[in-house]
């Protein structure tokens, strides 16, 4: 009987183990209220390892959400409060082919033109956005890659939409006021069915 427990123990934890290192979470403290994003390591694997060591390493740290468009989304990730780009390292190969969709909720990589351009900015749909996915392997086609999505917070990204806004040297929509990611953080995932 005991032995029996014990297995049952271990295979639970197994299991516990399996889908946090499968679906690791990121709470972003923001000025607005926390994020937790769910992360889709088995759809966009170079993504959320960039992504994750990012976030391990404080970089989104005190970075500001620079471009707010109501009914379309808010992208953050590259600018400190004093508008400064921050450096980046490497650019990423878009991993839009994955079969996510950006849908209201959703996190994707933004990029400049060119499809492998992504390094450290992301965005969060505020609507869905069909536009943004991806349809074949060309430089239109490609596409932005959705990584994960908001599992606790959508109100605060909602009220980040809700700010006013003015044309900028960092976007066309930048927010009136400094909307900042004081921390981000890698967090355990909630038990299972508690979305």
């Amino acid at each position: 009987m005991k032995k029996f427990i014990l297995c049952g123990l271990v295979m639970a934890l197994s299991m516990v183990a399996v889908a946090s290192a499968e679906s690791p979470r990121v709470a972003l403290e923001t000025t607005k209220g926390t994020i937790v994003l769910e992360l889709y390591q088995d759809k966009a694997p170079t993504t959320v390892r960039s992504f994750l060591e990012n976030v391990r390493t404080g970089y989104y740290d005190g970075t500001i959400f620079h471009r707010v468009i109501k009914d379309f989304m808010v992208q953050g990730g590259g600018f400190t409060a004093a508008g400064q780009l921050k450096p980046t390292e490497k650019e990423l190969m878009n991993e839009a082919n994955n079969g996510l969709k950006n849908v209201r909720g959703t996190v994707a990589m933004a990029r400049k033109g060119s499809p492998h351009s992504a390094s450290t900015q992301f965005f969060i749909n505020d609507t869905d956005n069909s536009f943004l996915d991806h349809t074949t392997e060309t430089p239109r086609g490609w596409g932005y890659c959705v990584f994960g999505k908001v599992v606790e917070g959508m109100d605060v990204v909602d009220k980040i939409t809700a700010v006013s806004v003015r044309r900028s040297q960092l976007s066309e929509a930048q927010p009136l006021e400094t909307i900042s990611i004081i921390k981000a953080r890698v967090v355990e995932p909630a038990a299972a069915g508690s979305d």
